[in-house]
């Protein structure tokens, strides 16, 4: 099942989308918004189901889907905590800057808690104020859960994961060096996020979603050149049952809940940091990285964060090489 919400007033029109993202059918009958069907997903979850099935088989009215017309799936949200998943990019970032990665960071993982009221629709700019702030993508793979029990265990948290979808975790890394030394975590550094145009339940990845993880390479253009193809089903030491089970240890969970990964990051096949796709490496999934990987090797950096006029897509393609979740396709832009 996919499911989708066209730009429409705060909390957006769901609607049910087609396998081939080709068509859409209104969802309002069900539910006007996703929040609305996640707040009663056991009634409606069935009867968007039926209603998919029903629009794979042509039986009821549906239009063509654009995905310029998409809002992020949830354009607001209850809660968004991101998680850091891949440890090859927190290894990285630690030994560029000559700190040791402890050893609690493989058994417990990181997480933030983001800014959650207001989500970039995954066609619209990235607003930036001034460049020297350091813009940077962030490829990720995020989950939306129901309501989650305070203190659910990780393998009971896989069941409460309703949604899947892809992130660009927008960063201002210039600003997060100062903000980290307070002590008190990211604000300013971490603005709004965009998700993929469509949401897609886990039964409806079939084989590409597996021990809670999405076991396909995650697709990242910077300006038409690829940038990364790094398999976000490998590396990933915590899954999303394990991020959920963090989260919910001292609290409960509100339906609509939105969990991140963190940035996907591969090691190279000689379990090096990574290479460049146009060196025969699967590339990197933010810009930060590559830096690491420069400043370790070279001593210097020389990859720039995103300029105004740069555009960034993150995608995922099935074995056809059909998309899933369409794509997030985002230009930097002057904040005016």
């Amino acid at each position: 099942m996919k499911l989708a919400s066209l730009k429409s007033g705060r909390d957006g029109r769901l609607v049910v989308v087609s396998n081939d993202l080709n068509y859409y059918t209104d969802a309002g009958l069900i539910a006007p918004t996703l929040q609305a069907a996640l707040d009663d997903w056991e009634h409606c979850e069935p009867l968007l189901r039926g209603l998919f099935e029903s629009l794979e088989h042509g039986s009821v009215p549906r239009e063509r889907f654009h995905e310029r017309d998409a809002h992020s799936p949830l354009p607001r949200a209850f809660q968004w905590a991101d998680g850091s998943a891949y440890l090859n990019h927190v290894q990285l970032v630690r030994q560029a800057r000559g700190a040791t990665m402890p050893e609690t960071f493989w058994t417990d993982p990181l997480m933030y808690q983001g800014g959650s009221d207001n989500f970039i629709a995954p066609r619209d700019s990235i607003l930036l104020a001034d460049e020297a702030w350091g813009c940077d993508l962030e490829g990720e793979i995020a989950v939306i859960t129901d309501d989650v029990p305070q203190g659910t265990s990780a393998q009971d948290a896989l069941s409460h994961i309703k949604l899947v979808m892809l992130c660009n975790d927008v960063s201002l890394r210039n600003l997060i060096p100062a903000e980290l030394a307070k002590g008190f975590g990211f604000l300013q550094s971490k603005p709004a996020s965009a998700f993929s145009p469509v949401a897609v339940s886990p039964n409806g990845l079939g084989k590409y979603w597996q021990d809670g993880r999405l076991c396909l390479p995650l697709m990242v253009d910077i300006d038409g050149a690829p940038f990364g193809r790094a398999n976000a089903g490998v590396g990933m030491v915590f899954d999303f049952g394990q991020l959920i089970a963090h989260l919910a240890k001292t609290r409960t969970l509100c339906a609509g809940t939105i969990i991140g990964s963190g940035t996907v990051s591969n090691l190279d096949e000689n379990q090096g940091p990574g290479r460049p796709i146009k060196d025969g490496g699967l590339g990197y999934s933010c810009i930060a990285e590559v830096q690491m990987v420069e400043k370790i090797q070279n001593g210097e950096v020389k990859t720039p964060y995103l300029k105004y006029g740069q555009k960034v897509r993150i995608w995922a393609e099935d074995e056809k090489g059909h998309s899933i979740f369409g794509a997030i396709e985002q230009k930097v832009s002057m904040l005016t």
